[in-house]
């Protein structure tokens, strides 16, 4: 999906915690306009055990390689 276009599949479950609007305040990492690279990388540990998380090892697990590109690059292309 073109980062500005329609949402790509699996969006729906970032934004029941990482928050999408500026007014909204919130500890969890507001994902719009992150760094595409850094992105992939953060999933990709999340789903091999890498990096420690609470529930994000879970719901990476769910991503296939083309999901967390996909995902990737349209939160990188936010604003």
């Amino acid at each position: 999906a073109p980062a500005s276009g329609e949402p790509p599949a699996g969006a729906a479950a970032c934004s029941g915690c990482h928050p999408v609007s500026q007014r909204v305040l919130s500890p969890v990492l507001r994902l719009t306009g992150v760094d595409q690279a850094a992105m992939v990388r953060a999933l990709r540990e999340f789903r091999s055990g890498q990096r420690p998380a609470t529930v994000m090892d879970r719901i990476a697990k769910g991503f296939t390689d083309d999901e967390i590109q996909a995902l990737a690059a349209w939160f990188a292309g936010q604003k």
